[in-house]
């Protein structure tokens, strides 16, 4: 059972992702993957962690990094307009998100590539 719910839960974090939904709704919660999946919250997370070594909160932010890498490899669109784009309200969040997870800002990480 939880290996499916592990992977149902993937599908469900890769779909919200590859759509537009992170635009019309913002950034996905924890509540919002453990509703779609009728587990609590805490549940979900601690299976995760259980199995993956990471918290429902970390595989989010993860996705979310790739999703950002790959806007700022392959557009154009400014940091303040990718930041949006995710699911965020004010783009300082962003950078604030991706230096955490990456070790460098936005715009650093775009010069690189």
């Amino acid at each position: 059972m939880s290996n499916d719910t592990i992977q149902r839960f993937e599908r469900l974090l890769n779909d919200y992702f590859a759509g537009q939904t992170l635009i019309e709704t913002g950034l996905p919660d924890v509540k919002y993957f453990a509703s779609r999946l009728d587990l609590s919250a805490n549940y979900l997370s601690d299976l995760l962690n259980k199995y993956t070594g990471k918290t429902t909160q970390e595989h989010i932010h993860l996705k979310l990094t790739e999703k950002a890498k790959s806007l700022l490899w392959g557009t154009e669109r400014s940091i303040s307009e990718i930041a949006y784009d995710l699911g965020f309200e004010h783009p300082s969040h962003f950078t604030k998100l991706f230096k955490s997870r990456t070790g460098m800002s936005p715009r650093e990480f775009r010069k690189l590539n």
